[in-house]
C-alpha cells in the first residue's frame, strides 16, 4: 500500500489487500518498496514465504520504512504463544495519531481525510488532514485540561461521525487508551463495559440520528453511568439541535464544521463501535493517508440505493461492507443499483462473516459489473487486520466464491485435529489456529491476562486459536467454515450465547434457557431460543415473547433479540448437567438426521418433544 505525496503506508493494516487488488503485475516492489531488500524474493508466494520464513526480516523492513518513530527500536519481536508473551518492537516509541494525522499534514496538508457521509441523504461533510489535526489537538487538549492522563482509559459512545474519529486520536495522542461502544448498546451494555474498563471520562452526544429515527444517547449515558462509580466526568457534544438535560459531571463540547478538498476515497461502511471501523475506517486509511468515509445511516435509508447514490456522489473507490447488508440489498432487485454511476469503483470488500455464493456473485455481477474484484476477507478483533484473503495475488490469480483462500503476509494458518496436532495435507478440515505471532494481534485482555491465556493460548499450545474452524481445499485455499465456540454472528456483530441467556434467565417466569444460533438469509446467523417456563406461570406464550424480546432490548441490544423463541418442557441435557446445543441446532436447522447418538443424555424424550414443538411453531 503506496500512496503519492510520499505519504507513507502503515505497519497495522499492511494486513490491507484492498487497496492492492488492481495491480495486474507480478511485481512485488509495486506493492511493497521494501522487497526490495528481500534478496532474491519475487511474486506474490515469494514474498508470502519469505513474510513467515523471516519474518523478523519482514516485519522490521516494514516497521522502519512505513511508520515514524520517536524512537527507534531495539528488537523486532520477543513473543511465546505458549505462554501468551507477546512483544513487538521493543525499545521503540510512536504515536499512532502522529502517524494517522501528523506525517500527511507536512506532506499534504489539503487532501481530504474524512467524508462523513451522514443520515441525511446528501449531505456530506469533508474534512481535511489539516482540519483533522485541529479537531484532534482541540479533543486532546479538552481532556487534558480535564484530568484525562497517561494510562486513563476514555469510553467513547458515539455514532460514526468526525467527532468519533477525532476523539479516538485524541486518546491515542495524550496517551489515552479509548473503549469504543457500539451506540445500538442498551444502558446496561454500555455500563457493564464502562465498569471493565473502569472508565472515569465518558464522551457522547445527544442524539444519534440513524435511518431517520432519532437516538437518546445521552439519555443511555445518564442511565448507564449510575452504575458506574468511577465516572467523573462526561463530555456531551450535539449531533441535533435538541438541547438534553446536563448534570454537575457533563461537560459540553464545541462542534467543528469544515471544507471541501477532493481526495481518494475509501469507503468502509462499518460502525466505529467495530473492530472494522477502528482497522479500516479510522486507523487504517488515515495513517496510509487516504480519505476514509464516515457512514452514519442505513444501507436502505431513505431507500435501497442509498450506497450506491453515495457510491456516485462521494466517487468511493474501495467499498467494504459486510455479507448481511449485501444478502439484504440483493432481495430488493438490480433496479436500486443500476440507477447510479458505480464506475468509480475498483475494489468490493466484505467483512464480518462469510459470505454466501448467490450474494457474492450478485455482489460481483451487478454491484461490481464484472470489473471488481470481490475481496471476501477473514480475521477478526483479536487479529486487528485481514489476516485470509483472496488478493493481493498473483496476476489473473482464481478468485473462488465465498472462500478467503490465501494467507496474508505475515500469517501462518494452521489446521488442527480433535487430538491437538497439527493437520498437514490438504481437503482437510480442522480447528483454524495461527502458528506465529503478528504485530497487529491482540497481546492481552484489558486487566484479565489469564483469561487471554485459556481463550487463545492454552487449547493448543503454541499456537494462536482463533475459535473459528476451517476447511484447506485441494489447491490450499482456506475456507472458513464457522465458529467453535458458542459465539453467534449476527449481521456482523458477535453475541455469545451465554450472554443473551443470561437475559433470558433475569425474567421472573423463566427457570432456564439455551440460545443458538442458525443459518439466517439477510443476518448471515439468527437467534434461537428454547425457553423453560417456572412451573405455575399463567401467561400467554405471544406476551411473554415480547416481553423477552424487550428484556434482551433493553439489558444487550436490540439485534441479539432472539428471531423465535420455542417454549419446552425440559432441555436436552446430558447426565452431568450440560445442555446439548449441538442436538438443539440440528432441530432448528431440521437436520434430524444427524442428530447423532442420545443415549448419553439424561433423558432422551425431551429431544423427542422439541421436535414435536418445533413443528408446531413453525405451522403457526
Amino acid at each position: 500500500m503506496w500512496l503519492r505525496c510520499g505519504c507513507a503506508a502503515s505497519l497495522r493494516v499492511l494486513a490491507s489487500p484492498l487497496r492492492v487488488l488492481g495491480l495486474r503485475r507480478c511485481n512485488t516492489a509495486a506493492f511493497m518498496p521494501e522487497s526490495t531488500g528481500f534478496g532474491g524474493v519475487s511474486g506474490r508466494s515469494g514474498l508470502q514465504e519469505f513474510s513467515v520464513s523471516s519474518s523478523e526480516s519482514f516485519w522490521a523492513a516494514v516497521a522502519r520504512h512505513r511508520l515514524s518513530w520517536i524512537r527507534p527500536f531495539t528488537a523486532v519481536q520477543d513473543c511465546d504463544l505458549s505462554r501468551g508473551r507477546i512483544r513487538w518492537f521493543e525499545g521503540g516509541k510512536l504515536n499512532v495519531s502522529v502517524n494517522c494525522l501528523d506525517r500527511h499534514v507536512h506532506t499534504c496538508p489539503d487532501r481530504v481525510a474524512l467524508m462523513w457521509e451522514r443520515d441525511e441523504k446528501g449531505s456530506e461533510v469533508r474534512y481535511t488532514y489539516r482540519e483533522l489535526l485541529e479537531m484532534t489537538c482541540r479533543v486532546g487538549n479538552l481532556l487534558r485540561r480535564h484530568g484525562v492522563k497517561k494510562g486513563d482509559c476514555v469510553t467513547i459512545y458515539m455514532p460514526t461521525c468526525p467527532l468519533a474519529v477525532a476523539s479516538m486520536l485524541a486518546c491515542a495522542r495524550i496517551g489515552a487508551a479509548h473503549n469504543v461502544v457500539f451506540a445500538g448498546f442498551s444502558a446496561e451494555a454500555l455500563a457493564e463495559r464502562i465498569r471493565d474498563a473502569q472508565s472515569s471520562t465518558v464522551i457522547t452526544v445527544n442524539q444519534g440520528i440513524r435511518g431517520g429515527k432519532i437516538l437518546e444517547l445521552k439519555k443511555t449515558v445518564d442511565t448507564a453511568v449510575q452504575s458506574c462509580p468511577t465516572v467523573q466526568q462526561v463530555f456531551v457534544a450535539m449531533r441535533t439541535d435538541s438541547p438534553v438535560a446536563m448534570t454537575a459531571r457533563d461537560i459540553a463540547m464545541e462542534e467543528y464544521v469544515f471544507n471541501y478538498h477532493d481526495g481518494d476515497v475509501f469507503g468502509c461502511v462499518a460502525d466505529i463501535g467495530w473492530i472494522t471501523g477502528h482497522s479500516y475506517g479510522v486507523y487504517g486509511p488515515l495513517a496510509n493517508g487516504g480519505t476514509t468515509v464516515l457512514f452514519e445511516s442505513t444501507p436502505v435509508y431513505p431507500d435501497p440505493g442509498r450506497y450506491w447514490d453515495m457510491v456516485e456522489r462521494l466517487q468511493i473507490n474501495q467499498f467494504y461492507g459486510a455479507p448481511t447488508a449485501i444478502r439484504l440489498l440483493l432481495k430488493f432487485g438490480d433496479e436500486w443499483v443500476n440507477k447510479y454511476d458505480r464506475s468509480s469503483l475498483k475494489t468490493l470488500g466484505s467483512v464480518g462473516e462469510p459470505i454466501n455464493t448467490e450474494a457474492w456473485e450478485w455482489y460481483y455481477r451487478v454491484v461490481g459489473e464484472e470489473r471488481c474484484p470481490v475481496v471476501d476477507t477473514w480475521w477478526q478483533t483479536e487479529t486487528g487486520g485481514i489476516c485470509i484473503a483472496p488478493r493481493p495475488s498473483d496476476p489473473d490469480a482464481e478468485i473462488v466464491p465465498g472462500m478467503a483462500m490465501r494467507p496474508f503476509f505475515g500469517i501462518k494458518p494452521a489446521l488442527m485435529d480433535t487430538e491437538g496436532k497439527v493437520i498437514s495435507g490438504n481437503d482437510a478440515s480442522g480447528a483454524l489456529c495461527l502458528a506465529q505471532p503478528w504485530p497487529g494481534m491482540a497481546r492481552t485482555i484489558h486487566n484479565d491476562h489469564q483469561r487471554f491465556m485459556e481463550t487463545y493460548c492454552q487449547p493448543y499450545p503454541g499456537y494462536f486459536f482463533t475459535g473459528d474452524g476451517a476447511y484447506r481445499s485441494v489447491e490450499g485455499y482456506y475456507q472458513i467454515t464457522g465458529r467453535l465456540d458458542d459465539v453467534i454472528n449476527v449481521s456482523g456483530h458477535r453475541i455469545g450465547t451465554a450472554e443473551i441467556e443470561d437475559a433470558v434467565n433475569q425474567c421472573p417466569a423463566v427457570a432456564e434457557s439455551a440460545v443458538i444460533g442458525y443459518s439466517h438469509d439477510i443476518k448471515g446467523q439468527a437467534v434461537f431460543a428454547f425457553v423453560v417456563l417456572k412451573k405455575n406461570v399463567d401467561v400467554e406464550e405471544a406476551d411473554l415473547s415480547r416481553q423477552l424480546n424487550g428484556i434482551v432490548s433493553e439489558k444487550i441490544a436490540k439485534y441479539a433479540c432472539p428471531d423465535f423463541i420455542q417454549f419446552v418442557q425440559r432441555l436436552p441435557k446430558t447426565r452431568s448437567g450440560k445442555i446439548m446445543r449441538r442436538v438443539l441446532r440440528k432441530v432448528v436447522e431440521l437436520d434430524l438426521d444427524s442428530l447423532g447418538d442420545l443415549s448419553t443424555l439424561d433423558d432422551p424424550a425431551a429431544v423427542q418433544e422439541i421436535i414435536q414443538g418445533h413443528r408446531e411453531l413453525l405451522s403457526k
